[in-house]
């Protein structure tokens, strides 16, 4: 049905700051409406593109309460329809686009997305959004002008939803969701579509070895998903901090990873201060021994006697006590297996040259996937790749040469909020990261079940946030912080289904938007991947990991 052939009602109220409220004709069923559709409505100039976020039943005369038709009693259910009864939906206008030429695709390429700055008349006609309404505010996959991936469809059409890649990276980025709503497989859908479209490199932390090989795939009958080293195999680098787990589960070509304790700074133990129960008072006294040993402080801590402890405080005018609770609190650092006392080789630079050479890392922790041995590793070498980049921008503003640009780099974390909570977020790397922005070419892509546990300064930088449902009521509240209108929204965020749905608000999309995403499965491998994955063997997919390896020279 054309757009402009039948409209579903009429602008009876509303203002800028509450929205709109419309009333159905009494031929449409209020049971076609959902929360989270997509209207249009046809002002004098514009059409405004809005969402609807609520749906209410109203009456003219309070008489009928006293006596009510029967359900079955069509006839006067009919004959009150419109009149007596009706129904009314309330929208939030999300744009307006203003008319220009058509193009060959039939699609407003050159319409102007305009923020919504006033309201349509009274009595303005509502109808439901076409195709081409949706082309043109979301763009389509194909075109050549900018890089877009299709990550979902409208709660009702089966039109794509696109979200600019481009702009997505640049800025850091989150993924909410309370637990079990399909966090994990979104994530590897957003990065499966960045590795395709060659947006960025990823550096993926993966607590729970879910990004990089097989997964299992939750349900009553067992079955897997592909990893993204399957789906991209050449292009994706896997490195393990426990072998043994990697291997156990199937991973061909897993590179082993290590950490020595001279790679340890003060700003990693106190990330992890909670986790080992470290006061501040230890760690003041931790800058002493750092002092007088230099990286080699907590190898010469963990040897030393509780007399070599105390001469040492009376030299130093450290606290004894402080000294020996640390060294107390550190000695749990021995069962993490990653962790050496020296590590000849540098397995940083290593990753370092494959996000270099354009290949996607995954670090798998096995069975090192506590809070403690997961926040360590993952603050250690992010810190490390940040400063490498810090170092690589600074030359490329000097040099101007475009052949020095670094790679645009995303770094995916879970447990987010263990990293940026409020009390040490100003003293991580990661806050560091999402402040930034995309100053030194790094953002973040946090993945976490407790968005209200997120320092408030670092959410209002979130450039992008793609939202599964939500039942706390502080969580909700997070997801909106520094976003205007929010309040319109939240009766959308609360009515959204478990499984694959989620609204999209922020920077890559032009508007906020409820998405049934796309299914990852057989059907998206193949559209997805550089190959024929039905074809590929998990030799074929080591060869092809052997081969890229040798050109890195590892």
């Amino acid at each position: 049905m054309n757009i402009q052939e039948h409209s579903l009602g009429i602008v009876i109220q509303g203002s800028l700051s509450q929205g709109l409220e419309v009333k159905l004709n009494s031929d449409i069923s209020v049971e076609q409406m959902r929360v989270g559709k997509f209207l249009v409505v046809q002002g004098s100039e514009s059409r405004f593109f809005s969402l609807v976020t609520n749906i209410s039943l109203g009456i003219t005369n309070s008489r009928i309460f006293s006596n009510p038709p029967s359900f079955q009693d069509t006839l006067m259910i009919d004959i009150l329809a419109g009149r007596t009864i009706y129904s009314t939906i309330e929208i939030t206008p999300m744009l307006m686009l203003a008319p220009t030429k058509q193009d060959t695709k039939n699609i407003d390429t050159n319409l102007e997305l305009l923020p919504v700055k006033t309201v349509p008349s009274h009595f303005s006609p509502v109808y439901e959004a076409s195709e081409k309404d949706f082309r043109t505010v979301f763009g389509w996959e194909d075109d050549d002008t900018c890089n877009n991936f299709m990550i979902g469809k409208p709660l009702d059409m089966n039109v794509p939803i696109c979200i600019n890649l481009d702009k997505f990276v640049e800025r850091s980025n989150g993924i909410f969701g309370k637990s079990g709503t399909g966090k994990s497989f979104l994530t590897k859908l957003l990065i499966a579509g960045i590795i395709k479209k060659r947006a960025a490199v990823n550096l993926m932390f993966d607590m729970h070895s879910e990004y990089g090989w097989e997964a299992i795939k939750e349900g009553k009958k067992f079955s897997t998903v592909k990893g993204l080293c399957q789906l991209f195999p050449g292009q994706v680098e896997i490195f393990t901090l426990d072998s043994q787990s990697t291997k156990r589960r199937g991973v061909i070509d897993a590179q082993e990873l290590y950490l020595s304790y001279d790679q340890i700074d003060i700003e990693d133990i106190r990330l992890v201060g909670q986790e080992l129960g470290i006061s501040e008072a230890s760690l003041d006294n931790a800058n002493i021994l750092e002092a007088e040993y230099g990286k080699s402080w907590i190898t010469q801590l963990l040897s030393m006697t509780n007399e070599e402890i105390k001469l040492f405080c009376q030299d130093k005018q450290g606290h004894a006590g402080s000294i020996m609770s640390l060294q107390r609190k550190l000695m749990r650092l021995e069962n993490l297996k990653y962790l050496k006392n020296i590590c000849p080789h540098n397995y940083i630079n290593q990753i370092l040259a494959s996000l270099d050479a354009g290949k996607h890392v995954v670090i798998e922790f096995g069975s090192q996937s506590n809070m403690l041995s997961y926040m360590l590793a993952t603050n250690m070498i992010t810190r490390r790749i940040h400063n490498s980049y810090v170092k690589k921008a600074e030359n490329f503003l000097q040099t101007k040469n475009p052949l020095n640009r670094p790679k645009q780099l995303v770094i995916t974390i879970e447990e987010a909020h263990r990293f940026l909570d409020s009390k040490i977020v100003h003293q991580t790397i990661f806050g560091t990261i999402a402040r930034e922005m995309r100053k030194y070419f790094v953002t973040l892509l946090i993945v976490d079940q407790r968005p209200s546990g997120i320092d408030n300064e670092v959410m209002s930088q979130i450039g992008t946030r793609i939202t599964c449902l939500l039942n706390d009521e502080k969580d909700i509240d997070a997801i909106f912080t520094g976003v205007s209108g929010g309040q319109n929204l939240r009766s959308v965020l609360a009515k959204l289904d478990s499984k694959q749905q989620v609204l999209i608000l922020g920077h890559a999309v032009p508007m906020p938007v409820v998405v049934k995403t796309r299914t990852y499965d057989k059907e998206f491998y193949s559209q997805i991947g550089n190959t024929n994955w039905k074809e590929v063997s998990n030799e074929e997919v080591f060869n092809t990991a052997k081969i890229a390896r040798s050109e890195l020279g590892f």
